[in-house]
């Protein structure tokens, strides 16, 4: 971590930024221990159980909130994640569904990506009938620099099994996924 700090403190010299005041002398370091923090994904025990649901049931988590980190200009984006998923045998703890979320997105990442990696992650571990993955963001390398589109979004999905082939399935995900609280 030290090299790293002496690194940020050289680019933040090299941006014409005096680092000799008590105000800034240690911002090389918090910029490190902060973009470490967001750029590693957390370890987590993924608890699962046998279903008790019905066939063909969604179970959906909504609104789980999400930051990472644009490996375009190492800007964060930060949103809400909503995932469902029809189980088959085995069914994912619910507090462990954001942890896929934060697992996956605590890295240099692209929302597309990220997007298709939490539906990959959900079909590898618990084999479901079908996942599907809606993610709204707000990306700062939009926001706050270059086109300056302050309070635009994107939206991604990523859909598999019953959840994407099924038309009705997916328009139940998708109308309960967006709909208000």
């Amino acid at each position: 971590m030290d090299e790293a700090a002496d690194h940020a403190a050289r680019l933040l010299a090299a941006l014409g930024l005096d680092l000799s005041g008590p105000e800034l002398a240690a911002t090389p370091g918090r910029m490190v221990r902060a973009l470490k923090e967001m750029t590693t994904p957390p370890t987590f025990t993924a608890t699962d159980f046998e279903t008790t649901a019905e066939p063909g049931q969604l179970v959906l988590v909504r609104d789980i909130r999400l930051v990472s980190v644009c490996e375009h200009h190492v800007l964060p984006f930060t949103g809400v994640a909503h995932i469902g998923y029809v189980p088959r045998q085995r069914i994912l703890g619910l507090s462990k569904v954001a942890r896929v979320v934060h697992h996956c997105a605590r890295r240099l990442q692209v929302q597309e990506r990220l997007t298709g990696q939490i539906a990959d992650w959900m079909v590898e571990h618990l084999d479901p009938a079908g996942v599907a993955v809606l993610l709204s963001a707000e990306h700062t390398c939009m926001t706050l620099r270059g086109v300056g589109a302050t309070g635009s979004r994107t939206t991604t999905s990523s859909l598999r099994g019953v959840l994407l082939d099924d038309p009705a399935a997916r328009a139940e995900f998708m109308s309960l996924a967006v709909s208000a609280p």
